[in-house]
């Protein structure tokens, strides 16, 4: 067996600054997005292979095949990464992570149904930011998600746009409610294009998504409330908006 899967996740992990605050606060809204993911997709795996219990941060490997076992050299270096990090369960998921990649790299056979790489949000979330605490909530420092259960986690819509471009688009400070425009042909699945409003600290700035693939001002929401704008549009989430985000960047680039 080669480590080429095992080695590059090793890496990654050993190069996150886990004590990055500032990061962990620009990217808060990617990071809830990618950590909802990430308990979507271990519900799924969880359900499938009886391990409700275990859910949410698992490791999933040892569930599926629980012969496969990370090499020593790559497990001893990994544990050198992990000291000093807390809690438990994030050393868990690293773990898992990396013995993901050692069953890949196997070459076993795994159901087409289930998600291809469970951890790959998480991981891109600890990229963005470092890790979490759990408490009441998830505290992944910058914002709080409530846990759920692996019933709410399996209802969740899926976040599949995961490139560094469209995950960068979706954090801005402020409360932000993203809108479609929508018209014949143009429904709200292939909309118009997006915009967003965003309210920080009792200011509101109207943004959209533009051809040069960032923000930029507009006067859509206030002309429309006037009554000076024919096209119309609905609100949307942030899984839509991230899915137009994604498309125009690969159509443009």
């Amino acid at each position: 067996m080669t480590d080429d899967r095992p080695r590059p996740v090793l890496e990654r992990l050993r190069a996150i600054d886990w004590s990055d605050d500032s990061a962990a606060y620009e990217h808060a809204n990617s990071r809830a997005l990618l950590m909802r993911e990430y308990l979507r997709r271990a519900a799924r795996w969880a359900q499938a292979y009886g391990a409700e219990e275990s859910w949410p941060f698992f490791d999933i490997a040892e569930h599926v095949a629980p012969e496969v076992r990370t090499p020593s050299d790559i497990a001893a270096e990994l544990e050198e990464v992990l000291t000093g990090l807390a809690p438990s369960s994030l050393k868990k998921t690293c773990r898992g992570a990396v013995r993901w990649a050692v069953l890949r790299d196997a070459g076993g056979e795994l159901s087409r149904d289930l998600p291809d790489d469970p951890y790959e949000p998480l991981l891109l979330m600890y990229e963005r930011g470092g890790g979490y605490f759990v408490e009441e909530f998830i505290d992944l420092n910058g914002a709080m998600l409530r846990l759920g259960t692996v019933e709410s986690s399996l209802s969740a819509r899926p976040f599949l746009t995961l490139a560094p471009a469209t995950l960068d688009a979706l954090d801005a400070e402020g409360e932000i409610t993203y809108y479609a425009k929508i018209g014949e042909g143009c429904p709200r699945s292939s909309p118009r294009g997006i915009v967003r409003r965003r309210v920080d600290d009792g200011r509101t700035h109207d943004e959209a998504f533009t051809r040069n693939l960032r923000w930029e001002p507009t006067e859509y929401l206030r002309l429309y409330e006037l009554g000076h704008n024919e096209i119309d549009h609905v609100e949307i989430t942030e899984v839509e908006a991230a899915a137009f985000i994604e498309l125009a960047v690969v159509c443009t680039t």
